[in-house]
């Protein structure tokens, strides 16, 4: 019926506009008020040029490459829980006897760069479903129900999708769900609130006796910020977290990106992998990425050891800069990031994985640590000796020079959270305590207390170690770059002739 009447409309509204026309009344006020009527049609029903619909076909086809749970390093824990949560979305007829009902969302949270797109990508493959991908910022626009309208036509081009692929399942993808999830304040009139109402209308909607099945996988790293009604089970019924890979993940990570890459035989990946500490999967293969550049410029083969451990130090801070510091400023730096070095190597020997004057990033010069082994647990002894370690470029300066630079401020800005930790954990001498109710002034009482009594050891320690400065600062500012083994061999033939 609809269809006759748009036809008949099509016929009669242009021969009526002529008629007016040839009897000379003014049309353009008709038409104007027509274009913005249906103008405003169209964005309502959310069929404009960016919706969902439109973006979801974009990404389909973009995505399409198969991409199994094999090629995602890493995440072990994450993926066993993951596939099991897809288990009764591929067994149904199993679970079906045993009256489980099948998950209808699944929430990835953890840091950027962890790997929550390519799960939800190896879901889909897994499953043999149909994979559509969306933003949550595609769903926020300035028109009141433009977010709810492209919420209903990504599921409803989901189902179409699935029905002519001849799949019985399809995956929905939101990345930055918390865009369009957050937790209403009261008000049912803002466009976020109706486009998160549309979307657990949808989601309550999700029948698991309905051919094609829908399933919809979001990811966060802001979970605190998302609506309860989102979080309940029979929404979203997994969170599961993809936190940062540990060694045996990294190690993993770095072989699946080394696969395609012409490594030198010599290239210890266990190495780098120790080295790499608190970096995600995004990250890593930004290391293998950025090492091949560097043999690229070297206009090697092969990509060596140096070329990775140059392509860390730029990830974690940058690519070296053309500024050019004087020789008191090379000085200054040399005994500041020597202070650091020898330190380190004072609380936890072996630490030191590089000690840099090159200009990287905003530092004039660097240490890099390497540790020992992943830790998630710390010590108020663990934690005093890194405050130790930050401190001790500070401290080797007012030893030499009898005041600080500048140099120092991120040195207690690191320190200063270490102590925010040590009092939040309740080791401190102020025992266990609400955090939240400290003043400015408690929070200045507690660093200066802390921090004057660690300053006073670190020079202390550093005190006896004066002529290791005096002897290593050449060879420092010569070399400009040495590694940990190098320093850790300066370090035990200077002390000895000390």
């Amino acid at each position: 019926m609809r269809k006759y009447i748009l036809e008949i409309a099509i016929g009669v509204v242009p021969v009526t506009l002529v008629f007016l026309a040839f009897l000379g009344v003014n049309i353009v006020p008709v038409l104007l008020i027509a274009f913005l009527a249906a103008g405003f049609a169209f964005a309502y029903k959310g069929r404009g040029k960016m919706t969902a619909m439109q973006g979801a076909r974009k990404k389909s086809e973009l995505t399409s490459s198969p991409l199994s749970f094999e090629q995602i390093g890493g995440q072990e824990r994450a993926k066993t829980e993951l596939i099991e949560a897809l288990d009764f979305l591929v067994r149904h007829e199993e679970i079906k006897k045993l009256g489980i009902r099948p998950m209808k969302g699944i929430l990835l949270t953890g840091p950027p760069g962890t790997g929550k797109t390519l799960m939800a990508k190896a879901a889909a493959h897994y499953t043999d479903s149909i994979y559509l991908a969306a933003s949550g910022s595609e769903f926020v626009e300035m028109y009141v129900g433009v977010g709810a309208g492209r919420i209903r036509d990504l599921f409803k081009e989901a189902r179409q999708k699935a029905k002519k692929a001849d799949k019985s399942s399809a995956v929905i993808f939101i990345d930055e769900i918390d865009v369009i999830g957050g937790k209403r304040d009261g008000g049912q009139h803002r466009e976020y609130d109706q486009t998160l109402n549309q979307l657990l209308t949808e989601m309550d909607g999700i029948h698991s006796d309905e051919s094609p099945r829908i399933l919809l996988i979001a990811a966060t790293n802001r979970k605190e910020m998302l609506d309860s009604a989102l979080l309940r089970p029979g929404r979203f019924d997994r969170h599961i977290g993809v936190e940062l890979p540990d060694k045996k993940g990294r190690l993993h990570i770095l072989k699946l990106h080394a696969a395609n890459k012409p490594l030198n035989p010599e290239v210890d990946l266990e190495r780098i992998a120790s080295e790499s500490f608190g970096f995600s999967g995004a990250q890593l293969e930004s290391v293998m990425n950025e090492g091949a550049i560097y043999a690229m410029r070297d206009n090697s083969e092969l990509i060596h050891e140096q070329h990775l451990a140059s392509a860390i130090d730029k990830v974690m801070m940058g690519e070296k800069t053309d500024r050019e510091a004087t020789k008191e400023e090379r000085e200054r730096v040399a005994l500041h990031e020597l202070g650091h070095a020898i330190a380190a190597e004072l609380v936890r020997p072996g630490s030191v994985s590089q000690v840099a004057l090159s200009p990287r990033g905003q530092a004039l010069g660097y240490v890099r640590h390497n540790p020992q082994q992943d830790k998630y647990l710390y010590t108020k002894d663990f934690l005093d000796g890194q405050i130790i370690i930050a401190l001790g470029g500070a401290a080797a300066e007012e030893m030499f020079y009898g005041g600080r630079s500048t140099g120092s401020r991120g040195d207690f800005d690191q320190a200063m959270n270490i102590v925010r930790t040590l009092v939040e954990s309740g080791l401190t001498e102020l025992g266990i305590i609400d955090a939240n109710m400290m003043t400015p002034d408690s929070w200045a009482k507690v660093n200066r207390s802390i921090l004057d009594e660690l300053m006073a050891k670190t020079k202390l320690m550093l005190e006896e170690k004066r002529q290791v400065f005096v002897e290593a600062l050449d060879v420092v500012i010569r070399e400009e770059t040495i590694g940990g083994d190098d320093f850790r061999a300066l370090l035990g033939k200077l002390s000895k002739t000390a």
